[in-house]
């Protein structure tokens, strides 16, 4: 049986379905304007430190080496099953570029409307809605890839993923639906 909850976030319509749990949510990646949200792989930690500088690594909260094993290992899923890439899109924080970077190598274009609103939550309407008119243009080729975090994935579509969880997205009814989630990669040593 699917519960669904559906919450109006202009322009589009986000529909919060609960998969079956026999469905593979990586054969939705082929679908005509398919998007995943990514958070971040594993990072330890809450926030960003006290000094955080948005273009100086040194100062931010950063992947550990699980964290990377997880970006590689969700590029090479990815590759596995064929799945085309059109874009890959990232929040300009560290943590979400190594991410990209690592799983993508060679085609991540930063993209402010995905940075955290974590520390400032009067960000959140902005961020938000650049996001959301990015999701809602996508057409294709390939699925759009965008590596962000828990707070932009969670006021995009209600839901606080894991980090590197994906949450994907279709079009329903000339709308953008939450269609299935792609559990945190296991990483290869």
């Amino acid at each position: 049986m699917m519960k669904r909850r559906i919450f109006l976030l202009l322009p589009f319509c986000v529909s919060f379905t609960t998969a079956r749990a026999e469905e593979d949510p990586w054969r939705l990646l082929g679908e005509p304007g398919a998007v995943v949200l990514f958070r971040h792989a594993t990072a330890p930690g809450t926030g960003d430190p006290a000094g955080f500088v948005l273009g100086d690594c040194a100062t931010q909260r950063n992947l550990d080496d699980r964290g990377r094993a997880e970006a590689r290992a969700l590029g090479a899923a990815f590759r596995a099953r064929g799945i085309p890439v059109g874009k890959v899109l990232s929040s300009q924080w560290c943590r979400s570029r190594e991410t990209a970077e690592l799983a993508f190598p060679g085609q991540v274009l930063e993209e402010p409307g995905f940075n955290s609103f974590f520390g400032d939550r009067t960000a959140e309407p902005a961020a938000t809605a650049r996001a959301r008119d990015i999701l809602a243009g996508w057409q294709g080729p390939g699925v759009l890839v965008a590596v962000t975090h828990q707070v932009n994935i969670n006021a995009l579509t209600g839901i606080a993923p894991r980090p590197g969880e994906g949450v994907i997205l279709t079009r329903r009814d000339g709308a953008m639906a939450v269609s299935g989630r792609l559990p945190p990669p296991d990483p290869v040593p």
